[in-house]
């Protein structure tokens, strides 16, 4: 929840541009209003306005009567000095210094540009942090195959209650047949499904509306658990979510973290070593190595904006790589 009495002015104007313009989630303006606040307090440090012990009390600093002749002072060197102090005194990895980055650009845009409340900005040539290309991490289909048999037969003398079981397992099971994000999951309401056609509708990155398909598992699970999902006595503002928690309450991303991690510590896998978006890197690869599924279509299951993000999962297959140089015409030519 964002305490606008907590910013300036300029900085809820910023939101509500956010939210209404450029049409961004809800979580998106929440993830904006902590990240300028926190390059504020930062900016209030640099400047000596307000001193602090140690850097790492940057984040008590108040920033509502910050003046926007402040912020017109700022330049690219204070922007480049705050993504610095991001990863030594937090070792933020370069994707969330990216997430940073972009964040200024866009508020920077909105103060010179849209609403001319300064006249240079600091931000144009802001670059993004270089970004190291990592595989991702992912289940095979073995301990795939072991997580959805776990979460659908709790095992004996069991303390899990019988209707979360059934939750979980429609959870694990959208995870690993969808692709589907977190936040995408949690956002599910009952009226998104039609049974009809078997098919989800979310709302992805961007605030963007996207299908999806539903394969037998998938709606034989969400029918199990419509069965039993609670119907009287749930919150207002949650009557129509799909996931439930015992609160009878849209089930949170917290809450969704813990039930992966649950559920895969009962099927004997790591859970420091995967998480809901490993489930959906998991997804996403098992489709391009069994499914023989087109890179376009798995980009629009996956909900991926540009087509390199999907590019990843065309190399994460060491198997079709072999059969490539081994299949190669070649090969038997001495």
């Amino acid at each position: 929840m964002i305490d606008r009495n907590d910013n300036p002015i300029f900085l809820n104007d910023f939101l509500d541009y956010s939210l209404t313009i450029l049409n961004k989630s809800p979580n998106s303006v929440k993830e904006y209003n902590y990240d300028i606040a926190h390059f504020l307090k930062f900016i209030k440090y640099r400047f000596r306005i307000v001193k602090v012990d140690s850097e790492k009390e940057i984040k008590t600093i108040t920033i509502d009567d910050m003046d926007i002749s402040t912020v017109a002072k700022i330049t690219i060197e204070d922007i480049h000095a705050f993504l610095a102090y991001l990863k030594n005194t937090y070792n933020s990895k370069p994707a969330t210094l990216c997430r940073k980055a972009s964040t200024i650009r866009i508020f920077f845009h909105y103060l010179c540009n849209k609403t001319k409340r300064i006249t240079n900005n600091p931000a144009q040539d802001l670059e993004n942090p270089k970004l190291e290309r990592r595989l991702p991490r992912y289940l095979n289909l073995e301990q795939s195959q072991e997580l959805l048999r776990v979460s659908a037969t709790p095992p004996p003398n069991s303390k899990r209650n019988h209707d979360n079981s059934i939750r979980n397992h429609a959870i694990i099971t959208l995870f690993l047949n969808c692709g589907i994000r977190l936040s995408e999951l949690v956002g599910i309401n009952i009226k998104d499904i039609d049974f009809s056609e078997n098919k989800l509708n979310v709302i992805g990155k961007g605030n963007k509306e996207r299908a999806i398909y539903l394969n037998k598992a998938c709606v034989n699970t969400i029918k199990s658990y419509l069965e039993i999902r609670p119907h009287e006595g749930v919150e207002y503002d949650s009557k129509d979510a799909l996931f439930l928690s015992e609160k009878k309450r849209r089930i949170s991303n917290r809450m969704v973290q813990d039930i992966v991690k649950q559920e895969l510590k009962l099927a004997g896998i790591d859970s420091t070593k995967y998480s809901a978006h490993k489930l959906r890197h998991t997804a996403a690869t098992l489709m391009y190595k069994y499914g023989n599924v087109d890179i376009r279509a798995l980009q629009e299951l996956l909900g991926h904006e540009s087509i390199s993000t999907t590019e990843i999962y065309t190399h994460v297959d060491n198997d079709q790589i072999r059969n490539a140089v081994e299949n190669n015409p070649l090969a038997n030519f001495e």
